[in-house]
């Protein structure tokens, strides 16, 4: 029997296309589009590398998209790019679609290198400030509530100590005092083109997905992958939350704005064609899982025991974070349409289909 990650891969090849499918080294740039240009910059994780992107912006120089993780070997691979494929004019704009780690975090530094504005959405840039100043080396008591609920052991929460001193501000230089905002329904006016300004939720709150109608480009950050799924998680911050059905819908809308023809600049893996084929996909994906799970609720589970529902592969110490809060994440979302209910008897939370 197929897995859910095999009918993902057999519907990407036969529905989405790759144009560039060799990415680019450190420090060196492919043309996706005339006046665009596509870098690609390591993580020291898992997931090793994040696109980000370079558009002409007349003479006022590059607009710099996404930024990486504040690491000794990212902030070498922007030099090399600054003194390389983008060093022919300057940098007019830092432009971050989201404020995950691996997209703002040498923002900061870059603004301070080149002198250009932060350009980024509101919650973006607040949400990002506020995780920065958030530092501890020992989980907080409201964590060490919130994992022990999703069913964590003292194996678990060791290791969640462990990995404590890697919060947010160690890969995240100190973002400029002030931003300039965009919002959903706005529009980015860069060199001759125009981008229009989307909002994504559900991976990030108010993630920026930018519009190029005359030339048929997207850049969708983390919002759209064509290989991978965003990971949608509930955290400490927001126990309650629904960033599920928060990206459901996105999906939706999505599909209703954007064009199925759209050369799609994601912020990781390669550029693609396919939208819709590719909407659709993540959308049955996880409807898929939700099914999946709600069957699996006839006896009380926590989120830590539907790993074997939710995945196709183990899960190590390297990936539980992640996974731990997508489960919750589909745990809250079969609550919120009334396909579960949870029992938080102990503290730790149990849930069973309805």
């Amino acid at each position: 029997m197929k897995t859910r990650a095999d009918k993902i891969r057999d519907a990407e090849a036969e529905g989405l296309a790759f144009p560039f499918p060799d990415p680019p080294a450190p420090g060196e740039a492919v043309a996706v589009a005339p006046g665009v240009l596509w870098l690609r910059l390591p993580l020291p994780m898992a997931l090793d590398h994040v696109n980000v992107y370079a558009l002409e912006d007349g003479e006022a120089g590059w607009v710099l998209v996404d930024t990486g993780m504040d690491t000794p070997t990212t902030r070498a691979a922007w030099e090399a790019a600054l003194d390389g494929p983008l060093a022919a004019r300057g940098v007019s704009r830092i432009l971050v679609t989201h404020f995950h780690p691996d997209h703002i975090g040498l923002a900061g530094w870059l603004c301070e290198r080149t002198g250009a504005p932060l350009v980024t959405t509101r919650t973006s840039y607040l949400l990002a400030k506020a995780l920065q100043l958030d530092e501890w080396d020992e989980p907080p008591a409201g964590a060490v509530a919130f994992y022990r609920a999703a069913g964590y052991g003292e194996a678990e929460m060791e290791a969640l100590r462990a990995r404590a001193k890697y919060g947010f501000s160690r890969v995240c230089a100190p973002l400029p005092v002030g931003f300039r905002r965009i919002a959903e329904g706005g529009v980015l006016h860069v060199g001759t083109r125009e981008w229009r300004v989307l909002t994504g939720h559900g991976h990030a709150s108010e993630h920026a997905v930018l519009w190029c109608e005359a030339d048929g480009l997207v850049l969708a950050g983390d919002q759209v992958l064509p290989r991978i799924t965003s990971n949608i998680g509930v955290y400490p911050t927001e126990p309650e939350g629904d960033p599920l059905g928060d990206f459901l819908e996105s999906c939706a809308a999505l599909r209703r704005s954007l064009p199925e023809g759209a050369l799609v600049l994601p912020g990781h893996n390669e550029p693609f064609t396919g939208l819709h084929i590719r909407l659709d996909q993540l959308i049955a994906h996880h409807t898929e899982a939700l099914d999946a799970l709600h069957g699996a609720l006839g006896e009380p589970r926590t989120a830590l025991e539907c790993f074997d529902v939710l995945f196709d592969r183990e899960i190590g110490d390297s990936l539980r974070g992640f996974a731990i809060v997508e489960a919750v994440a589909h745990l809250n979302r079969l609550c919120a349409a009334g396909r579960a209910r949870r029992d938080a008897a102990g503290g730790v939370h149990r849930y069973i289909a309805i």
